[in-house]
């Protein structure tokens, strides 16, 4: 079939994209490829299309499809998205990307080359050719170019050779692609979908969450949309989720089961129904965790996994008639998702202990008693011990605690005296995490990493305070913040023994601080349950003091990794997950702390799961590729990889 052919489907809705197929994910350098392979006739690969009755065929965008058969297209939307964007000049109608990595591609008639616009490079240059114009005007285009070129004397010789040229670029469209065409009344969705994970085994193969939003889509077309609004919402209150997520707190509302196989069968009105509740669920989980917690962004939002418990929890309090919880119930539910996240509930069998805390909220004795004493059962113990601050990194699990305690208490800024009391100063990116004892000061003396960056040595200021107390050693400016403001120091669980200031009592420092931070935790605690301590009557088991990895914590480190996060976004690919917590699946038991994690693959399902570990010793990255991370240890090894791997893949 030719190019030019496909192109006229697309217009008249004879062909289009099925609405699982994920949006358009091709850089400039792959558009770019894509053109010069066919100038020079090169092979491009085959096209896979799904033949089948447009009455059932749930495709994506607001395009309309023609009447009877239909060819929904499986594999070849990369090419057909740029072919159509730079040959129509604009997106096609079932477009979800950037239009900007087909955008202003030109044609270089003397080098033959194709690149993307640049001013300096091309603005004297009349040999560079527009090449979306181009196509737009056809022959006639053409004939312009011919013409203009005559009128310089530097060109007229090579007018022959530059038209052959010309023509040969208008004769893209008629290349043939060939095509597989999949038809049958045998082929449901299930099928299709097998055969595309089949076909891209290698590549972008569906999750379940993606096969029972397409089921969700075939019935709902807008649902996807319907949820992405949201997601952005949420997005620009500083909340990063994915589809999947809301897709099981949507689940968890409707059936009140983990697993997405659940959702098949139910009709349009009941999971409209249940995305609305659970959009709203979610909003109140979320306005209690960072009203009464000060988790008030993504970065601090452990156990995030809780809140489709959490949802599927408010919504049989509604079908009950309960009413608005009280302060009691409030606080118990809010105290049993702090622990959750605390102990890393959902940290390794996420699907599997969702459902066993669903189960614990059913029947006749279930309910948020019976929700804490799963969790107790599970871990051993829910009160905190010094050691659980033993932990070192932004990546240890109890650096939201940390957060939280500053938050949720009296703490006040070092510089101002302020208060650092939830929905006072706005979100994280107000505040900055301090380093009470200097980095460069602890460096200097040889201390290592892990000290230098332990939780213990960690607060929280403003900006400037923290800019005003720069490398200075605690006996320096301890004496100095406390006399500005009384208590300061206290209220940031700082010892008061002025000898522990000294940097030779680091160590010792670090202790003592431990221990008032597990006793302020264990205060907090107890007030979320309202003197009920039965929960808090065992100890939590320790820390395995065998997790390694330093997750963040050194500035430029962060850098880097934020900075390679921004440019998978330019990519048109997803953000990685910073610091992420490597567990053991069956018991959670935190076993490695990871800078940077695609943990089911970049665009979710790719053949590995990939990780940046940058200035890690050898048995970070051997215990990391043991849970099957294939790991890059430099930002360009990785940005190589998804320029030559990745991109490769998505065809």
């Amino acid at each position: 079939m030719k190019i030019s052919t496909i192109l006229d489907y697309i217009d008249n809705g004879h062909m289009a994209l099925p609405e699982f197929q994920r949006g358009f994910v091709w850089t400039r350098d792959k558009v770019r490829w894509l053109f010069d392979s066919l100038y020079h006739k090169y092979p491009v690969g085959s096209l896979l299309v799904w033949g089948t009755e447009s009455q059932t065929a749930i495709h994506r965008g607001d395009g309309p499809i023609t009447p009877g058969v239909v060819k929904l297209l499986l594999d070849g939307q990369q090419r057909l998205t740029s072919l159509y964007g730079v040959v129509r000049g604009k997106p096609p109608k079932f477009f979800d990307g950037d239009a900007q990595a087909f955008t202003g591609l030109y044609f270089h008639l003397a080098s033959e080359t194709f690149e993307f616009y640049q001013p300096v490079k091309m603005k004297d240059d009349s040999l560079w050719i527009n090449v979306s114009e181009l196509f737009q005007k056809g022959h006639t285009g053409h004939g312009e170019v011919i013409q203009r070129l005559l009128g310089n004397p530097e060109y007229a010789a090579h007018v022959g050779e530059y038209s052959q040229r010309l023509g040969n670029l208008l004769g893209i469209i008629e290349t043939d692609l060939h095509d597989d065409t999949i038809t049958g009344a045998d082929k449901s969705l299930d099928v299709v979908v097998d055969i595309f994970n089949r076909v891209n085994s290698g590549g972008t193969k569906l999750s379940k969450g993606d096969l029972a939003l397409a089921k969700i889509c075939a019935a709902w077309p807008d649902g996807r949309q319907a949820m992405k609004v949201k997601l952005k919402e949420w997005e620009h209150a500083g909340y990063n989720f994915t589809l999947d997520w809301l897709l099981r707190s949507m689940n968890t509302v409707l059936t009140g089961e983990a697993q997405f196989l659940y959702l098949h069968g139910r009709d349009v009105d009941e999971v409209q129904n249940a995305l609305e509740k659970a959009e709203r669920y979610i909003d109140t989980c979320l306005n209690l965790i960072g009203g009464r917690l000060g988790l008030d962004h993504d970065r601090v939002l452990f156990g995030r996994f809780g809140i489709p418990v959490m949802a599927r929890y408010l919504d049989l309090r509604n079908q009950q008639h309960l009413g608005p919880m009280d302060d009691k119930e409030r606080d118990k539910l809010l105290f049993w998702f702090v622990q959750a996240g605390m102990w890393g509930r959902f940290s390794g069998s996420t699907e599997a202990n969702i459902d066993k805390d669903l189960g614990a909220l059913e029947g006749e004795n279930g309910g948020l008693d019976n929700l804490l004493e799963t969790l107790r059962l599970w871990h051993g113990g829910l009160r905190a011990e010094p050691g659980h601050f033993s932990g070192w990194s932004l990546g240890a699990r109890f650096y939201p605690v940390l957060y939280m305690l500053t938050r949720m208490g009296n703490a006040l800024d070092l510089g101002t005296g302020l208060p650092l009391k939830a929905n006072l100063l706005g979100k994280m990116n107000k505040l900055e995490v301090h380093h009470i004892f200097p980095k460069a000061q602890l460096y200097k003396r040889k201390y290592d990493k892990s000290a230098v960056n332990a939780l213990a040595n960690f607060c929280f200021l403003i900006k400037d305070s923290n800019l005003s107390i720069r490398d200075r050693l605690p006996e320096e400016y301890f004496p100095e913040v406390e006399q500005a403001h009384p208590g300061v120091l206290a209220s940031q669980w700082i010892p008061m023994d002025t000898d522990l200031w000294k940097i030779e009592n680091f160590s010792v420092f670090l202790n003592a601080r431990k221990e008032l931070l597990a006793e302020e935790l264990n205060r907090h605690m107890e007030d979320l349950l309202h003197g009920d301590t039965r929960w808090l009557s065992n100890a939590a088991a320790m820390p395995d003091e065998s997790v390694v990895g330093d997750g963040l914590g050194d500035e430029e480190e962060d850098a880097q990794l934020e900075d390679l996060n921004a440019w998978m976004v330019a990519q048109n690919l997803p953000r990685g997950i910073l610091s992420f917590d490597l567990t053991e699946p069956e018991t959670g038991q935190q076993r490695a702390v990871i800078d940077l994690v695609w943990p089911r693959g970049i665009l979710e399902n790719l053949t590995q799961p990939v990780a940046v570990l940058l200035n890690e010793k050898p048995g970070t990255v051997a215990l990391a590729n043991e849970y099957g991370l294939r790991c890059f240890t430099s930002v360009a090894s990785f940005q190589k990889y998804v320029e030559s791997e990745v991109h490769t893949v998505l065809e």
